[in-house]
């Protein structure tokens, strides 16, 4: 049974900047989550930021460009925090690798989980197309990433990668 790793403020865990939790209602994570499937992550506070915590933003490119070193991550204070978000990127693979997961469905815009969109570095709630520093980490090593949007997309690659295993 693939299993699919999850961000933790989708799961209900109030572990996002602000302290709060952005839950997915969707029946399908219900039910992954009922047959054993789900790995629970939160990269950000694995990786050593505290909740709540200001809110940051990729400034200079992506997360694959902040995994190559030619962009950070910085709060809007300034402070970079852009080993915080590497090293949680590579807790979540980590913990991906471990438990064989394929698939990961990831929050949208932010700068860890995002995977089609982030916020553009300026902290004006503007968003450009781009994936955050785990999701970019995740895709290097071939794990498909979806965001929360996409489920029935995500539940779509199990089905195929389970139908393929057999």
């Amino acid at each position: 049974m693939e299993k699919v790793l999850v961000s933790a403020c989708l799961l209900g865990r109030p572990v996002r900047y602000d302290g709060g939790a952005k839950p997915v209602g969707d029946e399908v994570v219900g039910r992954w989550r009922s047959e054993g499937r789900v790995v629970v992550f939160c990269p950000e506070a694995s990786g050593g930021l505290a909740v709540p915590r200001p809110a940051a933003e990729i400034v200079g490119g992506d997360g694959a460009d902040v995994l190559d070193g030619v962009a950070r991550v910085f709060t809007e204070r300034g402070e970079d925090v852009s080993r915080h978000f590497v090293r949680g990127a590579r807790l979540a693979l980590e913990a991906a690798r471990g438990a064989g997961v394929r698939v990961a469905l990831l929050k949208e815009s932010s700068p860890s989980c995002g995977s089609l969109r982030v916020y553009d570095g300026r902290f004006a709630g503007a968003r450009v197309p781009g994936q955050g520093v785990t999701a970019a980490l995740l895709r290097r090593a071939g794990v498909r990433v979806f965001g929360e949007d996409q489920v029935p997309e995500a539940a779509a690659c199990l089905r195929a990668l389970e139908g393929a295993a057999r």
